[in-house]
């Protein structure tokens, strides 16, 4: 029997998705590194949610570019690490009760910064998934509060251990993204099936026969 539902009210209406770092570029042309969870991909084009007055919006919209870096669960302290942090200065008005300024994000999440190919905004060498992108659209949310991005992956790198040998596929059971599910971290579990349309099978045989 199924359990009866009740109304509820959240503060946010939050599920969770995979932690992207997004690194951008400031007005002084030094690199910005944040945590966020509102991300997803439709083909080529990459959604990002943020709230509209971060610094990390403000430089989308100015400078256009983006390194979408995908961390493991291995790297839940570092991302952590950038939570109370801000690259504004000064800091917000409504953030001064939590948040620091810091200039340097990189140094105090304990990543390292590499070059990118295409775009001016640094990549996460310690994320095993970078994806270079270039800003399309950068709107507000019918709210008035959250930045709603569209960005166009330019160049996606990804660590030669993730990939389906012969292929341009990453494997599913090689890669565990680090999961934000209700505010708290998450790997995910064992695979529980897999959908038709897949193009890494686990049993290409059964695969074969739907």
């Amino acid at each position: 029997m199924m359990a009866e539902h009740i109304l509820i009210d959240p503060p946010i209406l939050y599920i969770g998705t995979p932690v992207v770092l997004l690194s951008t570029l400031n007005p002084d042309g030094t690199p910005n590194l944040a945590p966020m969870s509102s991300v997803f991909a439709l083909g080529q084009t990459v959604v990002l949610g943020m709230e509209l007055t971060s610094r990390t919006a403000q430089n989308l919209r100015e400078r256009r570019q983006v390194v979408v870096n995908v961390p493991g669960p291995e790297l839940w302290r570092n991302v952590e690490s950038l939570a109370r942090l801000t690259g504004s200065d000064p800091v917000p008005d409504d953030k001064r009760d939590v948040y620091s300024y810091c200039a340097d994000k990189f140094t105090a999440a304990g990543l390292t910064a590499e070059a990118s190919d295409l775009v001016g905004p640094p990549r996460v060498a310690e994320c095993r998934l970078q994806i270079e992108a270039e800003v399309t659209s950068a709107e507000p949310d019918a709210g008035g509060v959250f930045l709603v991005t569209q960005t166009r992956a330019r160049a996606i790198h990804a660590d030669p251990a993730l990939m389906v040998p012969g292929t341009q596929h990453i494997d599913a059971h090689k890669w565990r993204p680090l999961v934000l599910n209700f505010r708290h971290y998450f790997r995910l579990g064992e695979e529980v099936g897999e959908n038709f349309k897949t193009p890494t099978p686990s049993n290409p045989a059964v695969s074969r026969q739907r």
